[in-house]
């Protein structure tokens, strides 16, 4: 109940009934671009001030390295579970969507975290950074591993060499050019460019940037979970005469990650905040940059189907309920 009584998750709930309610309340793209910037730099400049003080430890790098192992895990597991009632290419998208992560659930939850008092490690924003990537570049391949053996498939006979090459260039060059974008993303890198300054200023500068990255922060949440309510409501539709096994992944697709984030958690000794966090991070959907990734990697998909399941359904749930419900599962089995 504490949860719903946040500012910010009231205003993500009036988002979604403005919403639903079609109206005409929007907020400009360009507002909302730079309140997911000034998020992200924030966060990263209070993870770059915690990891001054604490240091890199070796609880650090087997946050890290787990963070890495479930970003890997997650989507080569859901691709499997999709292939089987959904293509190739449609089931690779949804599998890089929900094998990333939700900056903003992420957010959320710190903030989450920070109003009841639970302490977490701010290396666990970099944990964040690195899931973003890893399913977008797994997903690429999978793409092309389906569309090689479509070829294969209309050419059954051997192919000449010189059509050989260009089938192998054509399915190399989108992996490189995916693989530049993903790890370049400006997101990306400003949140961890924020936090190596964080890191380097470490105590003088978190007591210069104060009234920046945590005075303002709670307001600026609030106002850009409230253009995400709005957007969420608005993408539901999306799902509106499709299988129904897209609801149950969409909905039971985070649970199952989200446990999976425990067993690991419990395996490494993981603190519960940063248990908790690692939880929160698999069971998110992506709904910013690999969609907008997959849309050019992967056209033959529908995008109607990873972006409206990410953002129209596990966005919400993930905000209004699986944030609480992780953190409580994490103080429950890892204090």
């Amino acid at each position: 109940m504490q949860s719903f009584l946040d500012p910010a998750i009231l205003f993500f709930m009036f988002g979604l009934i403005a919403g639903s309610l079609r109206s005409n309340l929007e907020i400009p793209p360009q507002v909302s671009r730079f309140l997911s910037l000034y998020l992200l730099m924030a966060l990263g400049l209070k993870g770059g001030f915690a990891l001054a003080e604490s240091g890199l430890t070796s609880e650090v790098l087997i946050s890290l390295g787990s963070a890495l192992a479930l970003a890997v895990i997650v989507p080569a597991a859901g691709y499997l579970v999709l292939r089987q009632f959904l293509n190739g290419f449609d089931a690779a998208a949804i599998a890089a969507t929900y094998g990333s992560v939700s900056a903003v659930t992420f957010i959320t939850a710190v903030q989450y975290l920070d109003n009841i008092g639970l302490p977490f490690g701010g290396h666990m924003a970099a944990a964040m950074a690195l899931m973003e990537s890893p399913a977008i570049v797994m997903a690429v391949v999978l793409a092309n591993l389906v569309r090689t053996r479509q070829r294969a498939g209309s050419h059954p006979t051997a192919l000449s060499s010189a059509a050989s090459d260009r089938d192998n260039t054509a399915t190399r060059t989108p992996l490189r050019k995916i693989l530049h974008e993903s790890l370049t993303d400006g997101a990306q890198l400003l949140l961890l460019g924020a936090m190596v300054v964080g890191t380097v200023t470490g105590e003088a500068g978190e007591a210069a940037m104060q009234p920046f990255a945590v005075d303002l922060f709670k307001g600026m949440l609030a106002f850009f979970l409230l253009d995400m309510g709005l957007l969420a409501a608005r993408n539901f539709g999306g799902l509106k005469g499709h299988s129904p096994w897209l609801f149950a992944y969409a909905i039971g697709g985070p649970v199952v990650h989200a446990g999976l984030a425990l067993a690991l958690a419990l395996a490494v000794d993981m603190s519960p905040g940063n248990g908790g966090l690692l939880m929160v991070l698999a069971a998110s959907a992506s709904y910013i940059a690999v969609p907008a990734v997959i849309r050019h990697a992967i056209p033959e998909a529908n995008p109607s189907l990873y972006f409206g399941m990410s953002l129209g359904l596990t966005f919400p749930l993930n905000i209004l309920v699986g944030i609480p419900a992780c953190v409580h599962v994490a103080q429950r089995f890892l204090s």
